[in-house]
């Protein structure tokens, strides 16, 4: 029990010692941490006040350069001042000096001035005394010749006037004999320069193309079944197909040669292609026909950068492609248009006259041949409405419609154009009256039976023989078309003119198409 007690009071002397020296530790620490929270404080004072006093030095420093600047800017504007102020005097100095200039210059002008008028007076005195002393003179001179002054001076005007007019009537007939010796010398030998300097092909239009084949296996493809082919292909383009025992060749007959080279380029293509039926015949035909429009474009384009011409208007430059498909009178329409157009030219430089003029002129003068309506009017006059139409030059107008002597010539150009027609038509060769009057024939012939209600396409084949007239289904009946057909064959035998005999062929076509989906 005793040891028990005696370990009791050691724990708690332990204890009491522990917790004695605990304090006396914490005492000590917190001592030390009281003497560092000073000494840092102490710093933090120290290195505050020196960073207060490096603020302060640095604002003085940038007040004093600031200063510094302000007084310099303040001087170089003293001096600015300054200089404005003396270069101010300068100038008012020299105002100073011209204005005494001016002065004494005015007191000068004014001196001659004064002695300007005392001379002009003493001059009127003068001449006073000249038209006084004149007066006598002729007073004397009338009373010598017992005429008056105006009697003298107009029988003086009568005598040289009559001498001018029988020198100048002299001087007249002398140049008349002379131009009328020259005259023809120098038109004939401008026109043998033109023709000489214009050297040109003469080439004769046909109404018939030849489609060459590899053997004949394909003659009874393009034919078909039954024929239906050729009758699609003869209907889509207005051409005659003759397939014939002529050896590896299809010949295509018809008298528009626009017709005759899409039914060429579209029989090429089907060849080609192999697939020939009614359907891709109408696919192929309406390509080529597309495709034949562009390349008149660029014909047209390609003719007027090759002469030279600009500004045209599109429509115009579309006629001119289209005469590539156009004859006159068996001459190639555009080739004929070229080479006037480059008569035109040649005849205008040698004259001295307008060119460019000249030449627009000569290609645009058979261009009332091309419009597809071909009114009731000759083509001089319809190509000159067109040129109207299209903002040309009036003397370009004028060329063109007076080229025939439809229209009086107002301009030099006019006969130019005129005499380079000709002569494009008269050399050997170059024309040919009886296709003209045959191809007249055909489109009078087609235009005849589209006059009519209900008719959508016609083409005269077979050398005119033959009128294929293509109606549309819903506007005329199956009975309306045997009328119709008769019809059309009584006005021909009553209002035109032709050989033999001409079969009226009335095609009604009706389609029946469904989709199935």
């Amino acid at each position: 029990m005793e040891i028990v007690i005696y370990v009791l009071l050691g724990l708690a002397i332990g204890v009491l010692i522990g917790r004695f020296l605990l304090r006396s530790l914490l005492k000590k620490q917190e001592i030390a941490a009281q003497n560092k929270v000073k000494r840092i404080l102490k710093e933090a004072e120290q290195e505050a006040e020196m960073l207060k006093k490096n603020r302060l030095l640095e604002a003085k420093e940038k007040f004093l350069h600031l200063k510094a600047e302000h007084e310099r800017e303040v001087n170089q504007k003293n001096n600015a001042i300054n200089q404005k102020e003396n270069s101010l005097r300068q100038k008012e100095q020299s105002l100073n000096s011209k204005l005494e200039q001016v002065n004494r210059e005015k007191q000068e002008l004014d001196n001659v001035k004064k002695n300007l008028e005392r001379q002009i007076e003493l001059n009127n005195k003068k001449q006073d005394e000249v038209e006084h002393l004149k007066m006598q003179h002729i007073k004397q001179l009338e009373t010598i010749a017992g005429l008056s002054a105006e009697e003298a001076k107009e029988q003086l005007v009568n005598n040289l006037r009559e001498e001018a007019r029988s020198k100048a009537m002299i001087q007249i007939k002398d140049i008349v004999d002379e131009a009328k010796l020259t005259a023809s010398k120098e038109a004939k030998k401008v026109v043998i320069q033109t023709i000489q300097r214009t050297a040109t092909e003469s080439a004769i239009e046909n109404t018939v193309s030849i489609f060459n084949i590899e053997n004949d296996e394909i003659k009874g493809r393009v034919i078909g079944r039954e024929g239906r082919n050729i009758r699609a292909l003869e209907a889509a383009t207005g051409v005659e197909i003759i397939v014939d025992d002529t050896p590896e060749a299809i010949i295509l007959s018809g008298f528009d040669p626009v017709r005759r080279e899409i039914a060429r380029l579209a029989l090429h293509r089907l060849v080609t292609d192999g697939r020939i039926h009614p359907a891709r015949i109408e696919e192929v035909v309406a390509k080529t026909k597309k495709q034949i429009e562009d390349e008149i474009v660029e014909i047209g384009e390609r003719t007027v950068i090759d002469l030279g011409i600009h500004g045209l208007h599109p429509e115009l430059i579309r006629m001119v492609g289209r005469m590539r498909y156009r004859s006159s009178y068996g001459q190639n329409l555009l080739q004929h248009s070229r080479e006037v157009a480059n008569f035109c030219a040649t005849m205008a430089a040698e004259l001295g006259l307008n060119v460019k003029l000249a030449k627009r002129a000569g290609l645009l003068h058979d261009i009332g041949k091309v419009p597809d309506d071909n009114p009731e009017l000759p083509h001089a006059i319809l190509g000159m409405q067109l040129a109207e139409k299209y903002k040309e030059h009036p003397e370009v107008c004028n060329a063109i419609g007076a080229h025939h002597d439809e229209i009086e010539m107002t301009s030099l150009i006019s006969p130019i154009v005129q005499a380079c027609d000709a002569i494009s038509g008269a050399r050997p060769g170059a024309r040919r009256e009886v296709v003209e009057s045959y191809i007249k024939r055909l489109k009078e012939l087609e235009e005849l039976a589209l006059s009519y209600p209900g008719v959508e396409k016609t083409f005269a084949i077979q050398a005119g023989r033959e009128l294929r007239v293509v109606v549309e289904s819903e506007k005329v009946t199956d009975a309306q078309a045997e009328i119709l057909a008769a019809d059309i064959s009584n006005r021909i035998q009553t209002e035109m003119t032709y050989p033999g005999q001409i079969k009226v062929t009335v095609i009604r076509e009706t389609r029946s198409v469904a989709f199935a989906k």
